[in-house]
This record gives C-alpha cells, sequence and structure tokens, in this order.
C-alpha cells in the first residue's frame, strides 16, 4: 500500500532518533511512500524508503510516533561454484 498524508504530521519521537531521520520520514509521508500494516497491531505500519524502514504508529489523534527505524538486511548473494572452498581430504 501507499502511505500518504495530506498534511504535515506532526511526528512523536519517543525514542530520540536523529532530527534528520524525523525529517526523512516527514518528506516521506508527505510525498507517499511504500508501507506495510503491521498484521498484529492495528494502526502499526512498516514505512520503506530504499534501504531503510521506519516503524511507526499512526495515533488517533492524526500524529506519528516513530517507534523504531533499520537498515534493510541485503540478501547474500550466492558464491559462485568455483570459489566454493572444498575441505581438505584427509583420506586421500
Amino acid at each position: 500500500m501507499l502511505m500518504r498524508l495530506k498534511h504535515d504530521p506532526i511526528i512523536d519521537n519517543p525514542r530520540h532518533y536523529s532530527k534528520e531521520s524525523v525529517e526523512k520520514l516527514r518528506r516521506l509521508l508527505i510525498q507517499g511512500a511504500p508501507a506495510v500494516a503491521d498484521s498484529h497491531r492495528k494502526d502499526f505500519y512498516e514505512v520503506e524508503d530504499g534501504d531503510r524502514v521506519f516503524y511507526v504508529h499512526l495515533a488517533p489523534n492524526g500524529n506519528i510516533w516513530l517507534l523504531a527505524t533499520w537498515l534493510k538486511s541485503q540478501p547474500e548473494a550466492p558464491v559462485p561454484r568455483n570459489q566454493l572452498v572444498q575441505p581438505a581430504c584427509t583420506s586421500c
């Protein structure tokens, strides 16, 4: 889903993330950003920005609570077969 707010959101920052993180989230929410609803918690979302994720709560009063932010984990690239390390043969 795309999360986009019609007004400049008030962002509560109870964990004291950097001002840059808060402003980045604010811009994302105004422009619109991909978001995934938390299936276990009503009105909680993961808002995505490239390799960064913001975990937020949309409070009943319209404020956004920035609860967490992290870098997405990158899946490891497979190692080409010719670069695999073969164990030493002890019976050869």
